[in-house]
């Protein structure tokens, strides 16, 4: 069941549909902490960026917006050409276009392979295919979209470590593929967790995905989020 996103006299309005509001919520005793990479992109200076899908970009964002040494979480659209990098085009799951999260980080305080496994521990369900939750479509499905060389061969070797390891009752289906371009989404996407925390959709699928961040990950979660400021 997707949502469904349009404006009426300039304000958002998002409707889903009862499957999502009867999903259960996800508590933090539910989930794990998958292993940490045995390889990691080495330690560069200056700011530097990660792009993954992982569902609804909503709870994606929302999470790492509350991951110490990040600095900025843009919800987004990658996979497919800028032309039809609008929610309404991307919806329709013919664009090649997967909802991201483009997530700027400082790697002085954390890597990209901590990235990846906080991503594998609480932002999804990475044995899903084409789907999220109560979401689904190819624009909902898992992936890595490696920014070069190295972070394709940090994620590669981390899916199958953690699939070596059977960290999870079943293979990952998260793709890794080539950055071709990050197109941000509509204002009234960003940091849409936080300033709609009792959007029935956000109280069941994505607060507890933070709250299985503080549970699992407490030296680097921030109760304080990085938030775009984008005025919706």
């Amino acid at each position: 069941m997707n949502k469904i996103g349009f404006l009426v006299g300039g304000t958002a309005i998002l409707a889903i549909g009862a499957m999502a509001l009867r999903a259960p919520a996800l508590g933090a005793e539910d989930v794990h902490v998958v292993p940490a990479p045995a390889l990691d992109v080495k330690t560069a200076t200056g700011p530097q960026t990660a792009v993954l899908s992982g569902g609804c970009f909503w709870g994606v964002q929302g999470v790492f917006e509350h991951v110490k040494g990040v600095t900025k979480v843009l919800a987004g659209y990658s996979g497919g050409e800028k032309s039809t990098a609008d929610y309404e085009t991307v919806s329709t799951g013919t664009t090649g276009h997967a909802e991201s999260v483009q997530i700027t980080y400082d790697p002085q305080q954390i890597s990209y392979g901590k990235l990846l496994q906080i991503f594998f521990s609480v932002a999804l369900d990475p044995t899903m295919k084409d789907a999220q939750g109560p979401d689904t479509g190819t624009q909902y499905r898992s992936e890595i979209f490696a920014a070069n060389p190295e972070q394709q061969k940090v994620a590669a070797a981390y899916i199958a470590q953690l699939d070596a390891a059977h960290s999870f009752n079943a293979p990952i289906a998260t793709r890794i593929d080539p950055l071709h371009g990050f197109y941000p989404a509509e204002a009234y996407h960003q940091d849409f967790l936080e300033k709609n925390p009792d959007y029935p959709y956000i109280v069941y699928n994505d607060l507890p995905k933070v709250e299985a961040l503080k549970h699992l990950f407490p030296s680097i979660y921030t109760a304080q989020p990085h938030m775009t400021g984008i005025k919706s």
